[in-house]
């Protein structure tokens, strides 16, 4: 299979790959050198194609066996295939012939992690921080073991290290972000992401990253300004595209979400979520049909996507269509019955259907996995308020202020169901307790009792708290 006339160094990777896969699928004969297949395994690795990797490396072993760059590649491409003891068995063997190898050291401390041995693989990194000029990359490797330990806290501390020795390292700032976001303190990656932008203003990964930063931090304007920067240095970054297009859903631009979104589309591999999201950015702006199309590509391009069921619901309720809706959203619970959202859009549907008693078990389920959406309360209450269950609705409010004792809408209906419900001193204290919280709220009480008598009785009431 090899002929060793020809000059791999003549070509590129590209091309080396593609001479690499006519040999493969076509036995053709062809030479690579060792570095080459190192290479072509590289690119197969990058791209999450570990069979692919594994079997361009086993060539180049099966020809340069004391290879050190496949032996070490092999382990590394073991590792990603969760086979760790098989890539540890070749790591410690290649260490008996090449013992003072760092990269194999490095390798060592990553599998000896990825088995769970999290503490001695941080020894181990440790010790050879005096064999090394590249003591950022060790101190990375320990803040990812920290991290795959479970020790956020330590983790930062480590990559702050390699950081302060290398601070174009973009992967320990990848990293440092996601540590700080786990442990509640994301705004302390923003001073790093500037310092790595500063070194480096096209690096259009830094940009989004920052971007990111900004997204979590509920600094909406901000992480457009990041995503736009990335773009403006590659316009067709799939991730800057979409992330974009959700910050602006954020911040309610739906047109603009829309355009971002479908050129996410044009540059990226079609996915479900994309096509969710371009239909969620549709039908909030009330193209329910064809928002409806969207939803319909996602479960497309894979049928287990229950958010495209429940996009395709939400629709269809819009434009009436109940019982197709009810058809799409026990779809959707069927593929996930732990989204409160999709038993509350049950519960709405059989309500308008008739059908009380399926849609309270529905609000009762949604609340259970939710008790702090406060909509979902309202919704179930009113569901017995128009079956004049009032002592029911007065319950289902009293339960929703247990759980979100700030929300002044909520003290607010409890008055208003217990005076419905005969419990006139209860009421009081209740719509008390609400005008206290809020005060302008009160304006709720009127739509609920439309006798002008009995409005002026509360309204002399709500007087005295005014402010």
């Amino acid at each position: 299979m090899l002929d060793p006339e020809f000059d791999e160094n003549k070509e590129d990777i590209q091309s080396s790959v593609q001479r690499y896969e006519n040999m493969i699928n076509q036995q053709e004969n062809a030479f690579f050198d060792a570095e080459t297949l190192e290479q072509i395994a590289e690119h197969y690795f990058v791209q999450s194609r570990f069979d692919q990797a594994l079997e361009a490396v086993d060539l180049g072993l099966s020809h340069y066996s004391y290879s050190l760059e496949l032996i070490t590649l092999k382990a590394q491409i073991l590792g990603e295939m969760q086979k760790p003891e098989e890539a540890m068995e070749l790591i410690e063997n290649a260490i008996l012939l090449f013992p003072n190898d760092i990269e194999l050291t490095l390798v060592k401390g990553y599998l000896l992690s990825q088995l769970g041995q999290h503490e001695e693989s941080i020894q181990l990194f440790l010790a050879s921080l005096d064999r090394t000029e590249e003591k950022d990359e060790v101190y990375f490797r320990i803040g990812l073991s920290y991290q795959a330990w479970g020790k956020p806290r330590e983790a930062v501390d480590m990559l702050k290290k390699c950081l302060e020795l290398n601070s174009e390292n973009e992967n320990a700032l990848v990293e440092l972000a996601n540590c700080l976001d786990e442990i509640g303190k994301i705004e302390e990656s923003i001073p790093y992401y500037k310092q790595f932008i500063d070194a480096d203003p096209f690096s259009f990964t830094a940009w989004y990253n920052l971007g990111i930063a900004y997204s979590k931090l509920k600094q909406f304007e901000k992480a457009i300004d990041a995503y736009e920067y990335s773009l403006a240095i590659e316009p067709t970054f799939g991730s800057s595209l979409f992330n974009l297009g959700n910050t602006y859903m954020n911040i309610q631009e739906y047109a603009k979400a829309e355009e971002s979104y479908q050129l996410c589309l044009k540059y990226d591999d079609p996915n479900p979520e994309l096509y969710c999201c371009l239909g969620a950015s549709i039908e909030r702006q009330r193209r329910f049909d064809e928002a409806l199309t969207h939803y319909k590509e996602a479960i497309k391009v894979d049928p287990l996507w229950d958010e495209g069921y429940y996009g395709l619901a939400v629709c269809l309720t819009e434009l009436d269509k109940w019982f197709e809706a009810l058809h799409f959203l026990k779809k959707a619970l069927k593929l996930n019955d732990t989204n409160p959202l999709y038993w509350t859009g049950l519960a709405d549907v059989e309500a308008y259907l008739g059908n009380p008693v399926s849609s309270d078990e529905a609000y009762a389920k949604s609340v259970d996995l939710d008790s702090f959406f406060a909509p979902t309360w309202v919704k179930w209450a009113q569901l017995h308020y128009d079956l004049n269950d009032f002592e029911k609705c007065a319950e289902i409010m009293l339960s929703a202020i247990d759980e979100l004792p700030e929300e002044a809408d909520l003290y607010y209906r409890a008055a208003i169901f217990l005076i419905k419900a005969g419990q006139f001193k209860e009421a009081f204290h209740f719509l008390e307790s609400g005008l206290l919280l809020d005060y302008d709220k009160h304006e709720i009480i009127f739509e609920y009792f439309p006798n002008m008598e009995t409005q002026k009785a509360i309204y002399k009431l709500i007087q005295q708290y005014k402010k």
